[in-house]
């Protein structure tokens, strides 16, 4: 355990991926410190990561031109019309830790058709078709979109390889486990500058495995770190922001962490974030880890005592913010219990018999 892991962290890591196309030996060393990241911080600003710019740019002049719209298209896709939990809502409709966020996003899921809600488990119900725009009124949302996700699942799976090789895995491992029916998320997210002792989504730890976001050119992502201090993520032009969701926490023993973060915006600010998620049916299940890792969890408390986010009946009982003990059988379960934590009146309109 290094001095890094057990002090605390003042800043966020910036690596270079270039070496992921290197010599085996230039990508043990890179897939040595990306676990390292992941262990010590959870969160990590990488570049050299071989996104073409464009991808990106697209991406962002798509949310410009949607967030600029009267209220009255913008609902055209309004999210408490999709029993799939798809489309756009507006500022105050998310929740994190029973605290309203100050966000204004679209949120596009992997396009599956919608399940026997009848049969199998409830999570099922996640599974259905987006909310696109008319053409006539916004040109390309649906070719952008599907692009930037395209583009950055297959950035997500090569760093799955790395944080899988620095376990000492197959390098395919993650991407197996994954199955053949993915659920990712894209958010789309445009925040209005924070009021005072609010937040432009709250602490909180990220539901699935891998995050990747493009965080814009105005600040504000925050990061804590064990000491409770909260450290600003840095503003790195052509970068992505990767960090760790509750899956990999509970499936590698708290061995990798899901970091606290949240977002206090100073001005208006926009940023795209990509979860990458595996089937509904993957299981959390704990992987058999060399004892190195197992003895480095033990020898931390802060991993020893990482917890996860609690659910809506656990935080109405008195479970403070993310320090749940329970873990979900599958990664369904995980999200499922997410949306009812976040967007109780959806679960409501949609899923009464629940």
């Amino acid at each position: 355990m290094s001095a890094a892991s057990s002090a605390g962290f003042a800043e966020i890591p910036i690596v270079s991926l270039r070496a992921i196309d290197g010599s085996s030996q230039e990508r043990r060393v890179l897939a040595d410190s990306v676990g390292r990241v992941c262990h010590e911080v959870g969160f990590m600003v990488v570049t050299d990561h071989g996104v073409d710019d464009s991808v990106v740019a697209d991406v962002f002049d798509l949310m410009q031109r949607f967030f600029a719209l009267d209220e009255s298209e913008r609902a055209l896709i309004d999210k408490r019309r999709s029993p799939h939990f798809r489309g756009w809502e507006a500022v105050g409709s998310e929740f994190t830790n029973n605290r309203v966020d100050v966000r204004e996003q679209i949120d596009i899921w992997s396009e599956w058709p919608a399940a026997d809600v009848a049969a199998g488990p409830v999570y099922d119900r996640l599974l259905g078709p987006n909310q696109w725009m008319p053409t006539d009124v916004l040109i390309g949302q649906r070719e952008i979109t599907e692009r930037w996700m395209c583009e950055l699942a297959a950035l997500a799976d090569r760093i799955l390889s790395l944080l899988a090789t620095s376990l000492g895995l197959d390098d395919d491992f993650f991407v197996e486990l994954f199955g053949d029916r993915p659920m990712s998320l894209t958010k789309m997210i445009s925040y209005p500058p924070t009021p005072p002792g609010g937040a432009g989504v709250n602490a909180h730890h990220d539901t699935g495995f891998l995050t990747l976001l493009a965080p814009g050119e105005v600040a504000g992502l925050e990061v804590q770190n064990p000491a409770g201090e909260w450290i600003a993520v840095p503003t790195v032009p052509g970068s992505f922001v990767v960090n760790l969701g509750e899956m990999l926490q509970s499936m590698t023993g708290n061995y990798f962490v899901a970091t606290a973060h949240r977002v206090i915006a100073a001005e208006p600010r926009m940023s795209a974030a990509y979860f990458h998620g595996p089937s509904l049916d993957a299981p959390i299940a704990p992987i058999d880890l060399d004892a190195r890792f197992i003895e480095a969890v033990a020898a931390s408390p802060r991993h020893q005592s990482a917890g996860f986010m609690a659910s809506a009946a656990e935080t109405e009982s008195g479970v403070s913010d993310m320090t749940s003990s329970h873990r979900a059988d599958t990664y369904g379960q995980q999200l499922w219990n997410y949306f009812v934590r976040s967007y109780p009146d959806n679960v409501a309109r949609h899923h009464a018999d629940t």
